[in-house]
């Protein structure tokens, strides 16, 4: 009778160590679902130039995280890039950010990426850039990996091409990054959106123009417009208010195509 006793009890505490098992890969499953992951990739109009002032984080919000430079996430504040950290300052990312959860009741995650003064050359597997000492698309790629341990990666954003607006060959190139990138993803649908040049920079018509035509070189892309916004005395870099709106329009465009 006490073994039968004793083997009573044995099996109540294997059921409840399953139970226990279960309840935790569940609330992993659930925690993982909450998280929605978007790579900010490009080069310093992505990072932010614009100057950090009262405004600039007053959106931030507890429901948008950032992977800092060490791969953790912490509150998503300005500044989200850590390329150059003497300059990184206001980018579009934050508000980005901020927009995409107010649709949403899963927390953003923003994971910074840009590198400035980045050609879309460097961009590419094994390359290295000396002045920051950076292997941009391959330092990107582990983070994106990193990130997609806690959730789903739903998109990336890309504003770059400063450095090669008189390039035959961007488009080209930006094609194979973008099936590069979704081919890390898993996803051959994962939204891409580019954003157009500043019009203060000059010679930008042409480069701007070819990139409206992403949407019809690849599926699921989108082109925000850089109408209208301003520079911050540079002729360069985006001032903050333009960034933010940039980041507005950057999340508009994703919404629609996750929608």
């Amino acid at each position: 009778m006490r073994q039968l006793i004793n083997l009573f009890t044995l099996l109540i505490l294997l059921v409840g160590c399953q139970n226990k098992k279960q309840a935790s890969a569940q609330k992993a499953d659930s925690d993982e679902e909450k998280l929605e992951i978007y790579a900010l990739m490009g080069q310093s109009n992505m990072a932010g130039r614009g100057v950090i002032d009262s405004i600039a984080n007053s959106y931030s919000s507890d429901n948008v995280l950032m992977m800092n430079k060490e791969g953790k996430l912490t509150q998503a504040t300005h500044p989200v890039h850590f390329d150059k950290p003497k300059i990184a300052a206001v980018g579009p990312g934050l508000k980005f950010g901020y927009e995409l959860s107010l649709k949403t009741d899963n927390k953003i995650v923003i994971v910074p990426c840009a590198v400035g003064g980045t050609k879309i050359d460097l961009w590419e597997p094994g390359k290295y850039d000396d002045i920051t000492n950076t292997h941009p698309y391959d330092d990107a790629i582990v983070r994106v990996k990193k990130a997609m341990d806690l959730g789903a990666l739903k998109g990336v954003i890309w504003h770059q091409g400063e450095g090669n607006r008189l390039d035959p060959l961007y488009m080209k190139k930006l094609t194979i990054l973008i099936g590069r990138i979704r081919e890390v993803a898993g996803n051959p649908e994962l939204p891409f959106i580019a954003g157009e040049l500043g019009y203060f920079l000059g010679d930008v018509e042409m480069f701007n123009d070819n990139l409206q035509e992403l949407p019809n070189l690849v599926n699921n892309t989108g082109v925000v417009s850089a109408e209208g916004l301003d520079h911050k005395g540079d002729d360069v870099h985006f001032d903050a208010r333009s960034a933010e709106l940039l980041g507005e329009r950057y999340a508009k465009v994703m919404l629609d195509l996750i929608n």
